[in-house]
């Protein structure tokens, strides 16, 4: 293992674990993929983000979808345009390579510089998507039968992959990635990455918050957690509506900016009913 590489140890918008910073670099260290999971929320997706931002590199993103083939990241065929250029004489169908487009992962590949690479949630194609992917991130090139080309990376791409665990990934793939399985964030981790969206929030206000927010995640029953990003999305509606640390004890105001399942309202208005407080569902309540 190289000594010689990029290290990454988290932005200012990003508060990494000691853990998570680890396995990024050797995983950059290795040059494998760097597979991802965790609950919904817990910055999977924003982490390839923060890892172009933090080493200042280009970010290359594969949003993966229940219909994409792997061959999509590599290149496109536009038949369909060069025919309706030889009908109507609006292009040069004699140089077919006019009509190749390369996929995300053909950019990739094809950067004179190391990029950072974003396959997001690659468990919402088929099964077989991860499979057809192992030649090409294992060799980081492919060959383009149209033209008789291979895209080669001059450099290897910094892989992350992000998975909702939707469905099982093959034990081929997975051994040629690192994993890592991003904790839900203990409280004390939880302030620093809430001071980095609200730096000036009021520490009775952020202990109150904090308080009910893990108390919440406590609650048997929920469908849905409520998550990191709903977690600032809450505070956000908390200082915008001008609540204070009692409010938030006694009331739980604008729950809905953390509990997004009908089912799950219903656990919260019995878990406060047992506690003796109460869910405000009328949202702002005239406070804007």
């Amino acid at each position: 293992m190289s000594a010689d590489f990029d290290r990454f140890t988290g932005t200012d918008k990003y508060i990494v674990s000691p853990e998570l910073k680890d396995v990024v670099n050797v995983s950059i260290a290795l040059g494998r993929p760097l597979l991802v999971k965790g609950e919904p929320g817990t910055g999977k997706t924003l982490l390839a983000h923060n890892i172009a931002r933090g080493l200042g590199k280009k970010l290359i993103v594969w949003n993966v979808k229940s219909t994409t083939k792997a061959k999509d990241g590599l290149y496109v065929y536009d038949t369909v345009q060069r025919l309706n250029d030889s009908r109507f004489g609006t292009g040069d169908v004699s140089d077919i390579k006019n009509y190749i487009h390369l996929g995300q992962l053909g950019r990739a590949f094809s950067q004179s510089q190391d990029v950072v690479l974003l396959i997001d949630e690659v468990d919402k194609a088929d099964i077989e998507f991860p499979n057809d992917l192992l030649n090409e991130l294992d060799e980081m090139s492919f060959h383009i039968p149209e033209t008789d080309e291979t895209v080669s990376a001059a450099t290897r791409p910094i892989v992350v992959i992000t998975s909702n665990s939707e469905k099982e990934l093959p034990d081929a793939f997975l051994r040629r990635c690192v994993f890592h399985y991003i904790e839900f964030p203990e409280e004390e981790l939880m302030r620093r990455i809430v001071g980095v969206h609200f730096p000036e929030l009021a520490e009775k206000l952020l202990k109150e918050v904090l308080k009910r927010f893990y108390w919440l995640r406590q609650i048997e029953g929920f469908r849905k957690k409520p998550s990191t990003s709903e977690l600032l999305d809450w505070i956000q509606a908390l200082v915008a509506g001008g609540m204070d640390p009692g409010q938030v004890a006694k009331e739980l105001p604008f729950a809905g900016a953390l509990i997004k399942k009908e089912q799950d309202l219903e656990v919260l208005d019995a878990a406060l009913s047992r506690a003796g407080g109460t869910v405000n569902r009328m949202g702002l309540r005239g406070r804007f």
